[in-house]
């Protein structure tokens, strides 16, 4: 099972970028996608979830500003980050858990996102 995210960079405050992880080994269509964020110094942070029927949950922290989506026949998930701020700044994981069990279980690899003030 591989999870390879990426689409991290350097953006301005109130920037955007969208955020790619690409699953392979494991049945996509049966799997929750979630996005995570670790700051330094901060525990990580859950910041949305997809599941495969199109149902997203966010961290208040991103609601309004963040979308998590994914394409089934891809395999992808994605996250797309609008108004970004300096507090956003982290290394992003995207995860897989299957959707009957509670633990994301499959890690992909982390992507920094840097957001300059």
């Amino acid at each position: 099972v591989q999870l390879q995210a990426s689409g991290g960079g350097l953006v301005q405050a109130g920037g955007s970028l969208r955020l790619s992880c690409a699953a392979s080994g494991i049945i996509f269509s049966a799997y929750t996608m979630g996005w995570y964020r670790q700051a330094p110094g901060k525990q990580r942070e859950l910041v949305a979830t997809s599941t495969s029927g199109g149902t997203t949950t966010y961290a208040d922290s991103v609601k309004g500003r963040f979308t998590a989506s994914r394409d089934n026949a891809k395999n992808t998930a994605y996250l797309q980050m609008n108004s970004l701020k300096p507090e956003d700044t982290a290394v992003y994981y995207c995860a897989a858990r299957r959707q009957d069990l509670r633990v994301y279980n499959y890690w992909g690899q982390g992507t920094q996102v840097t957001v300059s003030s």
